[in-house]
């Protein structure tokens, strides 16, 4: 059992689900009223955790498929209440939520590749990607009623879809397996630990620990603008409050928003 106050102390476990983060929806419909109110007595307690050993639909960022094989990897959502969080600082929790991933990978032993997360909030080790978060919010004139996290980690798996770009897995990246227990109950205490520290106000702290760990942040990379083809040098600065990234170019600092740019190289 993992040590936190809430997250994981309501744990619901499946074989199989077309998706965790449309059960968690699901759960959370269920205890909205008809003004768009969430009940209090009807709604999931914070921090529920909705696990799945598989996913027939399990959905990336922007669409894209998250490919698992059974009872390798976790695949889970989160359900979280950051009413104190301004709209327009959400991407403060997605910060926060990709920090937690890294302080999960980075504290396991033996590990030598660099692990870095990279914008908007993918977790890679070395050059390759072992983990995605998928945040769904949903909002009520200025305020955010809710939060899914769905999280979905590479662990134990060792072939991939060759279509993938570039996925890889913690046994992979650690020349060992992993037990997929132990890493749950680690990463709901990380998880749960930089959610308070978003929630006690520590939003700088958060923002320049996750510049600190961008992929190819300070390094010179070749960028593809998404709506135009073009192809242009750039040097990653870091984020804005609203999350868009900063981009060094020979015609000074731009600012993008996710999926406007992409590594040259990515498919």
């Amino acid at each position: 059992m993992a040590n936190t106050l809430f997250v994981g102390k309501v744990y619901l476990r499946f074989d199989e689900l077309s998706s965790t983060n449309d059960f968690a929806g699901e759960l959370l419909a269920s205890s909205v009223s008809q003004t768009g109110n969430i009940h209090s007595k009807s709604k999931p307690a914070e921090g529920t955790v909705i696990r799945a050993d598989t996913q027939s639909a399990g959905r990336g960022q922007f669409g894209s498929r998250w490919e698992s094989q059974t009872g390798k990897n976790l695949t889970f959502s989160v359900i979280l209440y950051p009413v104190w969080l301004e709209i327009s600082t959400q991407f403060h929790l997605s910060m926060a939520m990709a920090l937690a991933l890294h302080d999960a990978v980075s504290s396991l032993p033996s590990g030598t590749l660099p692990v870095r997360i990279k914008w908007p909030n993918d977790l890679y080790i070395g050059d390759r990607k072992t983990a995605g978060i998928l945040i769904q919010n949903s909002i009520a004139g200025t305020e955010i009623q809710s939060v899914i996290v769905g999280i979905g980690m590479n662990i134990n798996q060792l072939e991939f879809d060759p279509v993938l770009p570039n996925p890889t897995s913690l046994a992979l990246s650690f020349g060992q397996n992993f037990d997929l227990e132990q890493l749950d109950d680690l990463l709901f205490e990380c998880i749960e630990r930089r959610y308070l520290q978003l929630k006690a106000g520590h939003r700088a702290a958060i923002q320049s620990a996750f510049e600190a760990l961008l992929f190819r942040r300070g390094v010179e990379s070749i960028f593809t603008e998404t709506a135009t083809g073009q192809v242009f040098a750039g040097i990653i600065l870091g984020v804005t409050d609203a999350g868009q990234l900063r981009v060094l170019t020979k015609q000074g600092e731009r600012a993008f928003s996710v999926k406007e740019i992409h590594f040259k190289s990515e498919v």
